[in-house]
């Protein structure tokens, strides 16, 4: 195989698909290429899932920067794509007088970067808001700007929009290699074969440096730094948070917080462990791990429903040798953008990320914006949503969605081939869990499981043991003549 393109963009997490998001409202040829079955089945998948206010990052830094800007996108793109987002504000919490200067200097550093309405409160007030908060937290610095989302539904978004109008995406495609002739990018080598192309953009996550290194520039690396998570059930709400609760920030990060989701879930974490160069892959959770974060989150709220706890997960954040998000043209070889370093605020940055970088590939190519460009994406049905009377009609029209597959959300047969379904459609079972919770109550997919690995492999035309869990060799059955999975 080989194809054309005007611009690859190599990596299918939230900054490669609010990329290709942006290069299809313009006249260009855009492929996007994804190693594993699903897309955002990296950091994305596994992060805290905030849309930062953008007091944080230093004042002048990219980061700052596409903070503040991605928040402000993201207040549109909300309504235009049909995103999962709760502005619920947040908070950063003190509990002594150091940690107090520490919220005086992020307020004026949060003025500095024009973040609106940060004010800091005191110990009184933040538990009228939060009343689960601890009695030590003195005050806390309240930014009624920020928001939670569910990063994979962002993302999904973005990858439907695009196809959409016109841009391709490659799953399972990994890349081995990148052609560079007179210090230009030419050609993109990959598992499924050439992609001539002009430009290669990469937002390749963790793996940046390496994609980086195949065109010939190595002016920065990425250190993998882990940080495990404990996700409890919807009954857990009413004895943690509404709105994000953080600490005061250290040099590993911003620290293990307490916080809600979308979904009516609450989770504590993460934590920061430095990994060494090979473990990028490690998401492994640990016990030590996962005491420290029970530790350090009863400092914000003491008493943490460790019985309540559904599933523990980890992810592996990107962080760039610049200490800053590294954005913009390589100097070195001609056609290579690099959008790399993307760790938190990079949720919250990507759209602001795609704009940015976008622009400047338009310009140079004198690429016109589409007069056809279509907005929105199709509906998504959610059946546990509706009405009494807008299920009956539902059903009416389609009685798979009377069929109930996932008993603990209420998910039905016929959401479950919506998104298989779909412009980007799910390959996985995991995938099919993203897209609508299915495996994601209290039972963790026990019930349902079996269920919807047989629906994937009917809708799919597949052997049921050629189902997938989530990532390419993940596969949900093992057989015995031939040692592994997949095909016998």
């Amino acid at each position: 195989m080989t194809k054309q393109a005007d611009v690859v963009v190599i990596g299918g997490g939230i900054t490669g698909t609010a990329i290709l998001h942006e290069l299809a409202k313009y006249n260009l040829r855009a492929i996007l290429v994804e190693r594993e079955p699903e897309l955002a089945a990296g950091t994305t998948k596994a992060n805290s899932a905030i849309l930062h206010a953008g007091f944080d990052a230093p004042e002048g830094s990219m980061k700052a920067r596409m903070n503040v800007e991605g928040n402000k996108m993201y207040h549109d793109l909300k309504d235009e794509l049909n995103l999962e987002i709760r502005w619920s504000g947040s908070l950063v919490a003190a509990v002594d007088d150091e940690q107090m200067a520490v919220l005086k200097d992020l307020l004026k550093r949060g003025k500095d970067n024009d973040v609106p309405g940060l004010e800091i409160w005191d110990g009184n007030t933040v538990r009228e808001s939060e009343p689960n908060v601890s009695k030590d937290v003195k005050g806390a610095l309240w930014a009624p700007t920020a928001g939670i989302c569910w990063p994979f539904g962002l993302a999904l978004a973005f990858a439907e929009n695009a196809v959409i109008n016109g841009a391709e995406i490659l799953r399972e495609c990994t890349v081995t290699g990148i052609t560079v002739k007179n210090h230009s990018v030419t050609a993109v080598e990959t598992n499924q074969g050439t992609i001539e192309t002009k430009y290669v953009i990469n937002a390749a996550g963790i793996h940046a440096d390496e994609i980086s290194r195949l065109a010939g520039d190595d002016s920065f690396y990425i250190h993998p730094r882990k940080g495990e998570y404990i996700l409890f059930d919807k009954t857990a709400q009413k004895d943690l948070v509404y709105c994000p609760v953080f600490p005061t920030p250290t040099k590993m990060g911003k620290g293990i917080l307490v916080c809600a989701t979308t979904h009516g879930n609450v989770f504590v974490g993460p934590n920061a462990q430095d990994m060494s160069d090979d473990e990028k892959e490690n998401t492994a959770v640990t016990i030590p791990g996962m005491d420290e974060t029970l530790e350090k989150a009863r400092r914000l709220v003491p008493n943490i429903p460790v019985g309540a706890t559904i599933t523990e997960f980890a992810g592996v954040r990107a962080v760039s040798s610049t200490g800053d998000f590294v954005l913009g043209p390589s100097a070195i070889t001609r056609g290579l953008i690099q959008a790399a370093g993307i760790q938190s605020p990079g949720l919250t940055s990507a759209p602001a990320i795609a704009k940015y970088l976008v622009d400047g590939i338009a310009s140079e190519m004198s690429a016109a914006r589409k007069a056809d460009y279509k907005k929105g994406r199709p509906a998504q049905p959610c059946f546990r949503m509706l009405t009494n009377a807008d299920q009956k009609a539902l059903i009416a029209r389609d009685a798979r969605y009377g069929r109930v597959i996932c008993r603990c959300e209420t998910i039905t047969e016929g959401e479950i081939l919506d998104a298989i379904h779909r412009p980007v459609g799910a390959r996985t079972v995991d995938g099919v869990k993203r897209r609508t919770r299915a495996g994601m109550g209290r039972c963790q997919g026990g019930f349902c499981g079996p269920r919807v690995t047989q629906i994937l492999a009917r809708e799919l035309n597949i052997p049921i043991t050629e189902v997938r869990k989530e990532m390419s060799k993940s596969y949900m059955f093992y057989d015995k003549e031939t040692q592994s999975g997949g095909k016998a």
